[in-house]
């Protein structure tokens, strides 16, 4: 669902996706080529929330900001499932882990990868290529090229996945099993087959 907020609508370009049980608010704007998953909310009601092109928020993110803040993720941040980001920036293809949390004025540097569960309290600033880990979170090392290369990887499924989602995706009643033992597919997924 979108909606207008004190009469600020949602910019939204048209190459990207936000499925119809996410809930876009007021003051947000989205780039190109951005994938928004079911149940995910992004309530620019207090301030700007800012998403680059090629980024992707996963089900049930919540992104929110404190009273006359900012919220921006730059290009293909990717942001797991169940992540809260809260009046945080964070990097350039930076990996935020699944039901993490990053708080107020954090600064995330480019290009790094914080783990599942990790809660980052608010001010805090990391730099580029940094593994952050733990609640509270701690840096526990560098991230490789080699991560890089597998982050880019799974950051690149999504870029394909909103052009998938408005021409493959639909509505359905689902089978009975014995419907379903009749139906023969190939239940691999598409874009993952061409990726390999």
């Amino acid at each position: 669902m979108i909606y207008e907020f004190n009469g600020l609508k949602p910019v939204i370009d048209p190459t990207s996706y936000i499925h119809k049980e996410a809930t876009i608010i007021g003051n947000v704007i989205i780039g190109k080529n951005v994938y928004i998953g079911p149940g995910a909310s992004l309530r620019g009601d207090w301030g700007q929330i800012n998403i680059s092109d090629g980024c992707n928020i996963q089900d049930n993110c919540t992104i929110h900001i404190f009273p006359g803040k900012d919220v921006t993720l730059k290009e293909n941040a990717h942001i797991g499932h169940g992540a809260i980001i809260h009046g945080a920036t964070i990097g350039k293809n930076t990996l935020v882990g699944m039901n993490s949390v990053v708080m107020d004025d954090c600064i995330i540097g480019d290009e790094c990868i914080i783990g599942a569960l990790t809660f980052i309290k608010g001010e805090s600033k990391i730099d580029n290529r940094k593994i952050i880990m733990g609640n509270p979170a701690k840096i526990t090392g560098d991230v490789s090229d080699k991560m890089i290369e597998w982050k880019k990887k799974g950051t690149e499924l999504y870029h394909n996945l909103p052009k998938e989602c408005k021409t493959i995706m639909k509505e359905c009643k689902p089978l009975t099993k014995l419907e379903s033992e009749r139906q023969q597919q190939d239940t691999t997924f598409e874009t993952w087959k061409k990726s390999n």
